[in-house]
């Protein structure tokens, strides 16, 4: 079943209280709390207190997303044990994390070698805390293409990593539900959002009912639960979040 949610970066300005407030008032059912600004990393005490107040809204947790880069936020001086701790203390089932740095066009031999080294590497660790790791499905990482996509997950082969998925705005809908089925026996959650192509202006959602009925028509064929989330929303404001979040909660109303 896909639940609908939001992802709390697309609101940096606002307090943990002033989302939770914002996605009750939606009727969403849960919140990728990300760990820059709202629960950053290593700070458990205010894990815990987020972690309190979603629960205290009737809303669930349904992610954390970190900005651990795998292959490089090490050496950069942010480990991942900041970031699980932080991730149990939230509640959280999955961690979001980034494959590297570089394009899969791009990456070097050894700098695939690092991201699939580190990942494997995390997914043990976070494993044994019954925490699963997700990756971002996003440009600029070895996750920028469905392709790329499956080989790291085949490389790392661990059983404890998983994948999100959003919509490349340069792909064409074909390209996009074809990925998406090919991910979908791994993908945890997805990331919502409708732009103009070619472009970063934001769109209202419900411009995009076309494609995006399609791809959560997709996604409701596998087992299991997962969110569709909201991520940015047309002038970063609340009342095109709260449309937009009514748009979504009717695509997947039965």
């Amino acid at each position: 079943m896909i639940h609908p949610g939001l992802v709390s970066i697309t609101f940096r300005a606002l307090s943990p209280a002033q989302i939770t407030a914002l996605v009750r008032q939606a009727g969403l059912q849960g919140i990728e709390w990300g760990g820059d600004i709202h629960v950053p990393h290593g700070n458990t005490a205010r894990a815990r207190e987020v972690r309190e107040l979603t629960l205290e809204a009737g809303l669930s947790v349904a992610a954390y997303g970190s900005y651990y880069r795998a292959g490089q936020s090490e050496a950069a001086g942010l480990s991942f044990g900041q970031v699980l701790d932080s991730a149990i203390e939230l509640g959280a089932p999955t961690i979001r994390v980034w494959a590297g740095a570089v394009g899969s066009a791009s990456a070097s031999p050894e700098q695939r070698i690092q991201v699939v080294s580190d990942l494997r590497r995390i997914a043990a660790l976070a494993a044994a805390a019954r925490v699963s790791i997700s990756l971002e499905f996003h440009n600029g990482t070895l996750t920028d293409t469905a392709e790329s996509a499956r080989w790291l997950l085949g490389e790392v082969a661990h059983p404890n990593l998983f994948t999100y998925w959003q919509p490349p705005l340069e792909r064409d809908q074909a390209g996009n539900v074809q990925d998406l089925r090919s991910l979908l026996p791994v993908v945890t959650h997805l990331h919502v959002y409708h732009w103009r192509p070619a472009s970063t202006e934001r769109l209202p959602l419900a411009d995009g009912a076309a494609r995006w009925r399609e791809f959560l028509d997709v996604a409701a064929g596998a087992p299991g639960d997962r969110y569709a989330m909201l991520e940015f929303v047309e002038r970063d404001a609340p009342e095109c979040f709260l449309r937009d979040a009514a748009t979504l909660k009717s695509w997947l109303t039965p």
